[in-house]
């Protein structure tokens, strides 16, 4: 009556069309994901936990909680009403006046409120089986009363009927009328004819009847709070709860034609109760309405305590809720119902029934929207077990479910609804960073992983163009603990791209039980976690260390992530430190060291690969294309110390890039040295390094006009918009020994065809065999002499040379080169990634 006499019949059925289409498609999703396993306890906060994990189910829950809170509060300030409406004394009226004895005031409704939300705490506290059985009387009872409302439509004659309304000095009638079917009426009542609500004086409107109509409509959820006292949940709560909206939506449909037809709007507008006055037994609508509202009230109370229940038992709150987890001998949460009264009642003080009603309704329509999301995103995700014997819904009303939902919510009141979202966003926050982790599994995996394997099917390598180039590292890890600086420093240098910390195991899969890598799986991760980096890990077993890089260059990645740049520690016979226990990550938390990963060798302890083996490496890196970089005394760079120190000037990357090993051939615009001031450059860019200063060196010797070949190097790094500090150096006594003692590798002269004159040609150069210790020492004392010390240095990978016994050789030249320097990066680029187009 209320719905119909201000909105009119035609905005009526628009409400019940708008607020059953919301439900209808809330109700699909309910059955998809209740038909898609077994439910327990906490209905929809079971269903939204279990799919969309932790966070979004605890903020759900308290909401939901809330909802039901605030919804039992409310139907039993509706049963007050319909109480005093019956049994009030009228204002300025003597008691003992026939059935009219309850006083009226704020304190009397508030006493009269408390004792039958006792009444409803009672059979809640008896247990599920009672309330089952007091609801189906109930139900039994309002059927009965529907049946005679129906029936005095068209029994009852047209009668007048005096309506009696509080006023601010006593109070003042009305006259309303039952006209029977008439035609007249119908018409009247068709458009809407929004008045004041004479029980708040507030003006209402489309969107303030909806809140109230739709708390009508909110009982959907309750054969769902229910599921872990039913038998069979996944049969019961489809079929029951598809029944009870198709039942419910036919029921107020009729009654508001059947009321429009019968009823003028002053009678509709100006007394709820009038269904007494015109029934054929006016005493049974009175029992009617009383069960009606206290079935609800009961309903909300117990679908409350059990989703306090369901998030105690969760643990999502800790000792927050540790008190509703006490359960009775026969397994009712009697403390969570306890609890859940307790929050009723202080609810009750906000007296007015229309009061709380927009609240209700928008916590309700946000937990709605949200079982259609979980919905949404187990189907979205197409997982294989997600297969609910319920087949009748899609995405597409999952999704209208949820615009619904959304819609209504800011209609009915754009403040509680961005006060409910803003609640909301701040429990899920919480819960994000304080919840502990849970064993349900998390949809946002199973979305990510459909994104990401559409996405990298998108990816076509046919389509890569240098302007994008990125870099995509592989580093070989042999022991973690002697490598936690260089994993830090390298998570630097990948720029935005893939991150590979890979490991080989030296043993054979043939002479073992089972795989030895799965266990270390964990431990590897875990110091990713630790660590901070943004990592994969890729572990595997082989013969050999060599044979075991090749297998990680060939298959790790996937796709067009794959990685083009491997990095290794550099090969001395420096003792291993462990580093790991020192790492920030570790020192400041004082969290253990993880203790998957083995001591660290002891330094008379033999080496895993030989230096023959560490140099062939590198070598079939660059046949399969691969830029290689090599770090030196990584781990005793103090990142944290070097960039945030205070003292002017600020820290310095030095950087190298000339072939200090061939000075014959010094070119510094070939594509290694181009890569290298790249290398240098995305190091500088990362946050960590941006206080950083790029200081490049260039070699000039004396009669080759230095300001020339500073001013070109200078328009290349403009180019290239590279901002660094260009140095001369003169490097005639140092390029003086290398001509003075160039011999070939026997002590004559050098050998004819072995310089390299081509870049990108097949034959490895042999200019191993054409520099000396000394020059190689003295090129070492040069980069030394250039203060202040840097922070890090990038100096010239040369590639190793075509004849493998040359490979010791080598590999001694370049400790020479690099012996006292610090922290230090040898780099070869293989492949073009600097580019000057727009």
């Amino acid at each position: 009556g209320f719905v119909v006499g201000h909105a009119g019949l035609y905005q009526a059925l628009a409400m019940f069309a708008v607020a059953y289409f919301i439900i209808g498609m809330t109700v699909l999703s309910v059955c998809a994901i209740a038909t898609n396993g077994a439910l327990d306890a906490g209905g929809a906060y079971y269903m939204i936990s279990r799919a969309l994990g932790p966070e979004f189910g605890g903020s759900i829950g308290i909401m939901f909680f809330l909802a039901n809170v605030c919804g039992s509060a409310l139907y039993i300030l509706g049963l007050v009403e319909a109480v005093v409406d019956s049994f009030g004394i009228p204002p300025g009226q003597k008691a003992g006046a026939g059935v009219h004895v309850l006083p009226q005031s704020y304190w009397y409704e508030l006493l009269y409120g408390t004792v039958l939300l006792a009444l409803c705490l009672l059979v809640c506290l008896v247990g599920a089986s009672i309330y089952a059985k007091a609801t189906f009387l109930i139900f039994l009872i309002v059927a009965g009363v529907l049946g005679t409302i129906l029936v005095s439509f068209f029994a009852t004659r047209p009668i007048g009927v005096p309506i009696r309304l509080p006023h601010f000095n006593g109070s003042e009638t009305e006259n309303g009328s039952f006209t029977g079917f008439s035609l007249a009426t119908l018409r009247d009542n068709l458009g809407g004819g929004y008045g004041v609500d004479y029980t708040t004086g507030q003006m209402m409107s489309f969107s303030s009847v909806f809140a109230v109509m739709f708390n009508g409509c909110t009982g959907i959820m309750a054969g769902s709070n229910m599921s872990g006292d039913l038998k069979r949940p996944s049969y019961s709560i489809p079929r029951g709860t598809i029944s009870a909206v198709l039942f419910t939506y036919l029921v107020y449909n009729l009654l508001a034609f059947l009321m429009c037809a019968t009823c003028n709007r002053t009678l509709l507008q100006k007394d709820y109760g009038f269904l007494r006055d015109i029934s054929i037994f006016p005493p049974l609508v009175t029992v009617g309405i009383y069960a009606a509202t206290l079935s609800a009230a009961m309903s909300n109370l117990i679908g409350a305590s059990r989703i306090l229940y369901a998030l105690a038992r969760d643990d999502l709150f800790g000792r927050a809720l540790a008190l509703a987890k006490k359960t009775s001998a026969s397994g009712n949460p009697v403390m969570a119902v306890i609890l859940s009264w307790l929050v009723v009642q202080l609810v009750l003080f906000s007296g007015k029934l229309n009061t709380i009603a927009g609240v209700v309704t928008t916590f309700f329509l946000l937990v709605y929207a949200t079982v259609n999301l979980a919905c949404l995103a187990l189907e979205w995700a197409s997982a294989p077990n997600f297969r609910p014997t319920f087949r009748y819904f899609t995405w597409h009303t999952c999704l209208l479910g949820i615009a619904g939902c959304c819609v209504m919510m800011f209609l009915i009141s754009p403040v509680s609804a961005s006060v409910s979202l803003g609640f909301l966003l701040l429990l899920l926050l919480a819960l994000h960073y304080l919840s502990p982790s849970s064993t349900w599994g998390y949809i946002s995996q199973a979305l990510i992983f459909h994104q990401v394997r559409k996405y990298l099917l998108m990816l076509d390598v046919r389509k890569d163009h240098v302007k994008f180039w990125r870099p995509q590292m592989l580093l070989m890890v042999q022991n973690p603990r002697g490598s936690a600086r260089l994993i830090d420093f390298v998570n630097d240098l990948k720029k935005s791209g893939l991150y590979v910390l890979g490991h080989v195991e030296l043993q054979d899969l043939d002479m073992l039980p089972s795989d030895p890598l799965q266990p270390q799986q964990d431990s590897w991760l875990s110091l990713v976690d630790k660590l901070n980096v943004k990592a994969f890990v890729s572990l595997t077993l082989a013969p050999s260390v060599r044979h075991g890089v090749r297998q990680l260059l060939f298959t790790s990645g996937l796709g067009g992530m794959r990685p083009n740049t491997l990095v290794l520690g550099f090969y001395d016979d420096a003792a291993p430190q462990d580093g790991l226990a020192q790492h920030p990550a570790f020192t400041s938390t004082r969290e253990e060291v993880p203790l998957g990963f083995p001591p660290l060798r002891a330094p008379a302890a033999p080496k895993l690969l030989s230096a023959r083996e560490y140099v062939g490496i590198v070598a079939d890196a660059l046949k399969m294309l691969r830029n290689v970089l090599l770090a030196r005394q990584l781990e005793s760079l103090d990142k944290a110390w070097e960039l945030r120190r205070a003292a002017s000037p600020p820290p310095a990357i030095h950087v190298w890039p000339v072939n200090l090993l061939r000075p014959d051939s010094a070119r510094y615009a070939d594509t290694c040295s181009l890569f290298l001031l790249q290398m240098a450059c995305v190091l500088n860019m990362a946050r960590a390094w941006r206080r950083a200063r790029l200081r490049l060196f260039l070699c000039v010797e004396a009669g080759t006009m230095p300001h020339a070949q500073e001013e070109k190097l200078r328009q290349l790094l403009k180019d290239l918009r590279i901002q660094a500090q260009i140095q001369l150096v003169p490097w005639d006594a140092v390029t003086h020994l290398h001509w003075q003692t160039r011999r070939g590798p026997l002590g004559g002269p050098a050998p004819a065809g072995t310089e390299e004159e081509e870049e990108g040609a097949v034959n490895f150069p042999a200019n191993t065999t054409q520099v000396s210790d000394e020059y190689v020492c003295a090129a070492n004392k040069l980069i030394l002499e250039q203060s202040p010390a840097p922070a890090v240095r990038f100096l010239y990978l040369p590639r190793p040379p075509a004849d493998t016994s040359l490979y010791p050789l080598y590999l001694h030249q370049l400790e020479l080169l690099t012996r006292g320097l610090g922290p230090t990066v040898l780099v070869h680029g293989v492949s073009a990634v600097t580019s000057t187009q727009l």
